[in-house]
């Protein structure tokens, strides 16, 4: 793991939790490469984590400056992202969990997403920040103000249009 933030669902007993989560350099350029980024030059993320059922229940947003390539020009480019992180996960076996696999699951598209499941009491705090921060990166980079300009061939090239010019007697 490139940057390992994790948190026990004990430690929750007391109360919510608030992290602030910021990267060094290293570990930016490593999150940078994860991504397929050019570089990170800023990542900060304020994480509020606080019991939930039997869980726990992740809120906060984060803020990043990411450095891509230009789809159109190949010119690397820096953009802000921004997001915001609203997660719940419950510990394997919780009836709270979705239902079981194979199970039926009703579909309700105004309903909350069912809770994610945790392999184990510990919370990969880290790891669901750098998820919602890979949501949030546009997957076709275009630099601002990058216009590609495509214009078509003015005369037909075909095979046949090349077989043509090979046939036609030389002047």
């Amino acid at each position: 793991m490139t940057w390992p933030v994790t948190l026990k669902l004990h430690e929750l007993g007391r109360g919510p939790v608030k992290l602030t989560l910021e990267p060094d350099e290293a570990q930016r350029a490593a999150i940078a490469k994860q991504l397929g980024l050019k570089s990170l030059p800023s990542f900060a993320a304020r994480v509020t984590a606080k019991p939930w059922l039997d869980g726990v229940e992740l809120t906060g947003r984060f803020d990043a400056v990411v450095e891509q390539v230009c789809g159109v020009s190949l010119e690397p480019f820096e953009q802000p992202v921004e997001g915001q992180i609203e997660v719940r996960a419950v510990p394997e076996g919780s009836p709270h969990a979705g239902p079981p696999e194979g199970g039926e699951l009703d579909l309700d598209l105004e309903a909350p997403d069912p809770p994610d499941l945790l392999e184990r009491d510990v919370v990969d705090v880290s790891g669901y920040v750098l998820e919602h921060l890979a949501l949030e990166i546009d997957p076709f980079p275009r630099k601002p103000g990058a216009t590609f300009d495509y214009q078509a061939p003015e005369e037909e090239t075909s095979p046949f249009a090349a077989l043509k010019k090979l046939t036609e007697p030389k002047a």
